[in-house]
């Protein structure tokens, strides 16, 4: 298998919501959004949102919400300012802040929060891991 992951789909109890959610941060849905999937592209990885029902029957699992899954997403800022800024961003959306942006042990600044359907999601500054000319890790 090649090292890539092209998509994460995350499964949502309401289109509507999770739609404004992410709209809300000025990210932008793409053309090839349906009517039960949208999608997102995020430079490199695409975000879809699709029924966390829907989602569950193709993967033949049951349709619920764990607490935590042991999964976390991470949206890596430049600055600790800019993590701030998220996550006063996120608050405004409707996000729950589980743990607030502060200096953390590995040496860099973050904070949690879960979206409208649970999803946690860090938002991190690590100053050790600089970005290139097209805002992609340089690890």
């Amino acid at each position: 298998m090649r090292q890539k992951l092209n998509l994460v789909t995350l499964g949502v109890d309401s289109m509507e919501w999770a739609i404004q959610f992410y709209e809300g941060l000025g990210w932008k849905k793409s053309a090839a959004s349906v009517e039960s999937l949208a999608v997102f592209p995020l430079g490199g990885i695409t975000l879809c949102l699709h029924p966390r029902h829907e989602l569950a029957k193709d993967a033949q699992l049951p349709n619920g919400k764990p607490e935590f899954a042991g999964l976390t997403l991470s949206f890596n800022a430049k600055s600790e300012a800019e993590v701030d800024e998220v996550m006063r961003e996120v608050a405004g959306l409707g996000a729950s802040i589980i743990k607030p942006a502060q200096k953390v042990y590995w040496g860099g600044y973050s904070g949690y929060f879960k979206d409208l359907d649970g999803h946690v999601i860090e938002v991190a500054y690590n100053p050790f891991w600089p970005f290139d000319d097209n805002d992609n890790l340089k690890l």
